[in-house]
């Protein structure tokens, strides 16, 4: 029996895709003037903060996106505002790192139409630690240590809808049911694709109690579970049916292969610097959530729209 050729895809908006990367590398910055660049006092005590929390944000943003030090921050940015005619005060360094530690990073994104189809997985990220080519040349010279990115992304979109932000030691199931939480609940989940890892009864009633359907293959030793509840007998379905049909049948058949674009989304997480710049855990937070601001401004601008050929 020969071996089906594989599959081809073809690009459909070449024109408008190549003008939002001309986008993407454009310097010209955009700063509403009505924006609220100072904090109103909310008459709590003690020493009121000067700059709002837009303010640092945007500041923090130039930051990531140009991979600059914060006093390097702090030049760029004044001269931002001196090419916008704005007289603005800017936060000195020390503010910057203060304040990025209790930031609450506004994350946007864009809603499509119908039920939300979410794509689930997680990478790691180093934050200290030689790089791989010394590592690899001298020897590991001392410590080396990762955090760990989880994302829940919506496939119709390719915005990041959810994250986490865990040590590298947490596993990828217990992490799920918070990603799924991040979603609204008066906004309809339709399907949930995860890969092996998140075969588990935790997952799986998490995703049941959304009114949503998992697609998460069945690990290679997976066995029936006791069908003492809703989730158990939805992956018993999915047992059955791998095993009747096999697995690579049921990929095709669910739109299991969909979940290779979060992989690539991780890419996309990387291409800001291969390793984070805070070493406090709070900071580090609020530096992978300014990415994914970065990430989901950038999908705005446009995406490719690609469809398979028959």
């Amino acid at each position: 029996m020969s071996k089906p050729a594989p599959a081809r895809y073809r690009t459909t908006n070449w024109s408008s895709y190549t003008a939002s990367l001309r986008k993407r590398g454009s310097l010209l910055i955009w700063l509403d003037t009505e924006m609220i660049w100072l904090a109103p006092h909310d008459g709590s005590p003690g020493r009121p903060a000067l700059f709002s929390d837009t303010a640092i944000q945007f500041c923090l943003t130039i930051k990531v996106l140009f991979k600059l030090p914060l006093r390097q921050t702090t030049g760029m940015v004044a001269s931002l505002l001196k090419l916008a005619g704005l007289d603005w005060a800017v936060p000195d360094y020390t503010t910057l790192c203060r304040r990025q530690k209790t930031l609450a990073v506004q994350i946007p994104y864009r809603r499509a139409d119908g039920p939300l189809n979410l794509l689930a997985d997680s990478t790691g990220i180093k934050f200290l630690g030689d790089g791989e080519w010394q590592a690899r040349k001298h020897g590991v010279q001392g410590r080396r240590q990762w955090r760990k990115v989880h994302l829940a992304m919506d496939a119709a979109t390719s915005d990041i809808r959810a994250v986490e932000f865990t040590p590298s030691s947490d596993g990828d199931s217990p992490i799920l049911p918070e990603l799924l939480n991040q979603i609204p609940e008066g906004e309809e989940i339709g399907t949930v694709i995860a890969d092996g890892a998140y075969d588990t009864r935790r997952c799986h009633a998490a995703i049941i109690d959304r009114q949503a359907t998992p697609i998460i293959p069945i690990r290679k030793n997976g066995r029936p579970w006791k069908e003492d509840c809703p989730a158990a007998i939805t992956r018993n379905e999915t047992l059955r049916a791998t095993r009747h049909y096999g697995r690579a049948f049921w990929k095709r058949w669910t739109g299991y292969h969909v979940r290779s674009r979060i992989e690539a989304k991780m890419r996309c997480l990387k291409a800001f610097g291969e390793r984070i710049a805070a070493r406090d855990p709070d900071r580090q937070t609020a530096e992978i959530h300014i990415r994914i601001v970065l990430i989901n401004r950038f999908n705005a601008l446009g995406t490719a729209e690609i469809v398979r050929v028959t």
